[in-house]
């Protein structure tokens, strides 16, 4: 089984590595925007926490661009181009544009799997848009973003890891040059400076290039369904830890340190609930009736309309929102030096 997987790791290599050059030789072009693209990307699969960095900067940059962003919407049973709206189903338009959307209900959200018709039409129909953020688009190489914010998860080192399907890499490592800022999520607060520099050293690959270190900042936990009247939720009481997400160890080790997690229930990444899944469920509550169920939001987004659940079950259904939190070097040098480098390109085109 090693041997086949390691054929088809170089022949995916060998791939990535020919449509990179023909990009690089023009044979395939990269088409530029009157309107600046941030690309939130990363080189492996899995969850590296790209959906709280959207978060982060549309909380951030709000304020001062109008906004529209743009995704895939991976795992969707629709088509083309599609404008999300908060009454939307995750089914049609994928669980974490859906997440954003509830969350900045005035942004503009677009799913389409065409990266370039997304954009000529956000420019075309909503012209007070004067910022793209791409979630998701660092292998699109048919756009060229003005600036590529690329997350790395500080869990699973990039040096240490290979190309599917041996490893979890979908990119080469070569292409790290065309970032301009790094972020390392999931760093513990007792990251030390050498290993900082460590990073440093791993990632730059051009002097321009910034490295940023984040941690998970957990906001307090939501109850899913809301009922007139309910139990109080403590720190350290019985929890089952419920999750459907790309890396689900550090969601479960959070959780242990707040709760004591009687019990887990894991599936894959974008999973759809079954009705047979959430009885699963149901059965480890049964056996620990003082329970909750912790899940994280982008399970809650999934799990908002479901219906014809046990009332005991729908009671004990919390989530656990997160934000980003940078921990070396204030998170202004961050957002400043982002919104240099937007306005530097913009005033470039000008001239």
């Amino acid at each position: 089984m090693k041997f086949i997987k390691t054929i088809l790791s170089w022949i995916y290599t060998l791939v990535i590595v020919i449509r990179h050059r023909l990009y690089d030789w023009g044979v395939f072009k990269s088409v530029s925007f009157p309107i600046p693209v941030v690309c939130i990307g990363n080189i492996t699969v899995g969850g590296t926490g790209k959906t709280p960095m959207v978060e982060y900067l549309l909380s951030q940059l709000s304020a001062r661009y109008t906004i529209a962003v743009l995704s895939r919407g991976y795992g969707r049973r629709t088509k083309g181009y599609r404008e999300v709206s908060a009454d939307d189903s995750y089914l049609d338009v994928g669980d974490e544009p859906l997440q954003i959307k509830l969350k900045f209900g005035n942004t503009l959200i677009v799913v389409c799997e065409d990266r370039v018709e997304a954009i000529e039409r956000i420019t075309k129909e909503h012209p007070e848009v004067n910022l793209v953020i791409m979630d998701d688009g660092f292998q699109h190489r048919a756009i060229k973003p003005k600036v590529n914010v690329i997350i790395v998860d500080s869990t699973r080192p990039i040096d240490r890891d290979r190309m599917l399907p041996l490893g979890r890499l979908r990119d080469v490592s070569s292409r790290l040059s065309a970032a301009q800022f790094f972020v390392v999520t999931k760093c513990t607060e007792e990251m030390s400076p050498l290993d900082r520099r460590l990073w440093r050293n791993k990632l730059r690959k051009i002097a321009f290039q910034k490295v940023y270190f984040t941690g998970i900042k957990e906001c307090n936990i939501e109850p899913l369904f809301h009922f007139d009247e309910r139990e109080e939720v403590n720190y350290g009481q019985h929890a089952i830890v419920m999750s459907g997400i790309g890396n689900p160890r550090n969601f479960a080790r959070r959780a242990e340190q707040n709760f004591y997690v009687v019990d887990k229930a894991v599936f894959a990444d974008h999973h759809r609930y079954t009705v047979e899944d959430l009885k699963a469920v149901y059965a480890k509550l049964r056996k620990n009736p003082r329970a909750i169920v912790l899940m994280t939001e982008k399970d809650a987004v999934r799990l908002r309309r479901a219906t014809r659940l046990p009332e005991a079950l729908r009671r004990a259904m919390y989530y656990q929102p997160i934000e980003i939190n940078f921990i070396d070097g204030p998170d202004r040098d961050f957002i400043g030096n982002l919104i240099a480098e937007i306005e530097h390109k913009e005033s470039d085109k000008e001239e």
